[in-house]
């Protein structure tokens, strides 16, 4: 059985809410912050944990800090008010996706103040979130990932590290590149053989028993087909995801032709309304 410490979740949305409350089902003391403080207070009276003010406050006496925020600017300005409050030889878990710059300034901020720093950006969406069996792929120091490992598996079905601070978050950007072209494929896709007059369901029972496969067929090509778009992870956090990888990219010299495209393709469903759709709405606009 792991053992139970105290620890501080900061930022409870789609991702954060349920990865806490796995982490309090796990027996761990949890502490939670959020910048609405009525969803904190509901968390909460759900899973009888505590509620703090500010990050400073829950950061104060806990083994580790785990965060799930916005984006860069929100690591630095929570992250950095939790370290305010954190004791000598805890651990900040960033499970934000972010860029790996802010990764590495976190841990060199954390390493002056004699805290650890992991950047642990996650995948599995929401339902993997609730599930408690998301992917976390892990940036920092080995010795401070062995220590967070055990209480990161209460929502992690693998956590993997991936290398010194940074990885995870460059890992994170591997894993959207990948699924930014696999979502404009299968829109492509469905929206074919609905205009060739198959029957597309069936179409995707039978390609999905081949090379075709992947979790976004599983998952998504029959709900594309029906046109609901409500599956947790919007255009508008997969177009912030999409620039980080840009920007590292034009920074690492990669070429990243097609998820150029597919990302002007999500501002394209921005524009027709889509920006709180999930990811799979790509097939709206080949319909339009």
């Amino acid at each position: 059985m792991t053992d139970s410490f105290r620890v501080a979740f900061l930022g409870l949305g789609v991702m954060g809410g349920p990865m806490a409350g796995h982490l309090a089902k796990a027996g761990h003391g949890v502490t939670v912050y959020n910048r609405t403080a009525a969803k904190a207070e509901a968390w909460a009276a759900k899973h009888k944990g505590t509620v703090a003010a500010t990050p400073e406050e829950a950061a104060r006496d806990a083994d580790f800090v785990m965060m799930c925020v916005g984006n860069d600017d929100d690591v630095r300005q929570v992250g950095g008010a939790a370290m305010q409050g954190m004791k000598a030889g805890a651990v900040l878990v960033d499970h934000t996706t972010a860029s790996a710059e802010v990764a590495r300034e976190m841990a060199a901020a954390a390493a002056r103040r004699g805290l650890a720093f992991l950047d642990a950006p996650v995948s599995g969406g929401q339902a993997g979130a609730e599930n408690g069996v998301l992917t976390i792929m892990v940036g920092g120091d080995a010795a401070a990932f062995e220590k967070a490992q055990p209480v990161m598996a209460a929502y992690g079905r693998s956590v993997v590290l991936m290398g010194g601070s940074g990885a995870g978050q460059l890992t994170k950007m591997v894993n959207q590149i990948c699924i930014a072209g696999l979502v404009q494929g299968l829109s492509e896709a469905m929206a074919f053989a609905q205009q060739a007059g198959l029957d597309a369901h069936k179409a995707v029972d039978v390609i999905s028993k081949g090379a075709a496969q992947s979790w976004q067929m599983e998952n998504r090509a029959k709900t594309m087909l029906d046109g609901k778009f409500d599956f947790g992870f919007a255009v508008d956090w997969m177009r912030k995801d999409l620039a980080i990888c840009l920007n590292e990219a034009r920074r690492n010299g990669a070429a990243l032709p097609v998820t150029a495209v597919v990302d002007q393709f999500y501002g394209d469903v921005q524009a027709m309304g889509g920006g709180r759709w999930d990811t799979s709405s790509l097939i709206k606009r080949l319909r339009r």
